[in-house]
């Protein structure tokens, strides 16, 4: 037996909340000025919130409304926000852009990764994590739950069994609720959300319900969020290697994010045309270039892995104007891909569904 445990964490979370309104800020820049530069970073404890970072932009945008409005939708106060941010740095600014092309801002390593465990092309324990917090996050915006929607959920598999219920081991669940109620009655309440939703985790699975009792203080007053805390979260839930830079709150020409998200592609892509069991794709960008320094394939077919990376980069433009346009990275709603795994929440998929949520 090969124990392996992976996690999730709610839109709730603080430090989730943090990255909402990082990129709920990047959102509104570029709503007006898809030019915008934007690296911003949230601090939350209690009902404070602290903005700093770089941001050059057209928009003028209400960073304080912006904080209170995501505050408001995760049922949290917002009383003060205290803003410290300045223009993105000249020296940056002339090393990234190169005429209409962009360079990359930032020397830094990428991680892409796909697996055939699920649709979703994302691992067995890692999706369970996935939808057991997407359950409890819709339980908890109707009216009459139980649940407050901070909540972590841990999942423990068995590497050595096929990557199915038959592979699960234990679920490890820590909701908030409300107050006057027994652990048991908030692990009754989990076991049906799961029964309910028919997820089927199997009769040997254990599933443990906040083992340190009674949790009714959540979200940021009972712990300071921080943008760019949860990396792992956002990716592969530690099945593979992340790179050091977070995505939340930085615009697409910020390699860190937008090559993090052409890498997974890239992965995807591999897995299915060359029918791999696994695929792990590695960028590497220097500052003032716009190709990367080296592209690493990581598969079973370990005598391939060199032709699929010549394979990668004749195939794919991986500068970051290339990257963006490719991926349409103007047009998406960050706010939504920072509430939580930002490559597809649910086990299952429809077949023209991207990599992207």
């Amino acid at each position: 037996m090969r124990l392996f445990s992976t996690e999730q964490v709610s839109k709730y979370h603080p430090d989730k909340y943090a990255d909402q309104i990082s990129d709920a800020i990047l959102d509104a820049c570029l709503a007006v000025d898809k030019n915008s530069r934007v690296a911003c970073e949230c601090m939350v404890k209690g009902n404070t919130v602290i903005l700093c970072g770089e941001i050059t932009s057209t928009a003028r945008v209400d960073y304080a409304e912006v904080a209170k409005r995501v505050g408001r939708k995760l049922g949290y106060t917002v009383d003060t926000v205290i803003t410290q941010i300045t223009e993105q740095s000249p020296e940056i600014a002339g090393g990234v852009r190169a005429g209409d092309d962009l360079r990359a801002g930032d020397q830094g390593i990428m991680f892409g990764y796909a697996c055939s465990d699920t649709d979703a092309r994302l691992p067995y324990g890692f999706a369970v994590a996935n939808e057991v917090i997407r359950l409890i996050e819709d339980a908890a915006e109707k009216p009459d739950s139980i649940f407050k929607g901070d909540a972590k959920c841990q999942v423990t598999v068995d590497l050595d069994e096929q990557p199915n219920e038959s592979s699960l081991v234990e679920i490890l669940v820590s909701v908030c609720h409300k107050e006057g109620l027994t652990k048991w009655e908030v692990e009754r309440a989990v076991k049906k959300l799961i029964d309910d939703a028919g997820l089927n985790i199997g009769d040997d699975c254990v599933l443990n319900v906040n083992p340190a009792g009674e949790w009714t203080i959540g979200g940021p007053t009972a712990d300071c969020g921080l943008t760019g805390r949860k990396i792992v979260c956002d990716q592969y839930g530690g099945y593979c290697p992340v790179g050091g830079g977070a995505f939340s709150g930085k615009d697409p020409s910020k390699v860190d994010r937008s090559a993090a998200y052409m890498a997974r592609k890239i992965a995807c892509d591999l897995l299915d045309e060359h029918n791999l069991g696994w695929c792990e794709v590695q960028l590497a960008y220097a500052i003032g270039e716009d190709k990367p320094m080296s592209i690493t394939v990581g598969s079973p077919l370990e005598l391939r892995n060199s032709v699929y990376a010549k394979e990668v980069e004749q195939r794919y433009d991986l500068s970051p104007s290339g990257i963006i346009k490719y991926l349409d990275l103007l047009n998406v709603k960050y706010e939504e891909l920072a509430e939580g795994c930002h490559y597809r929440r649910k086990i299952r998929r429809s077949a023209d569904e991207n990599c992207l949520r």
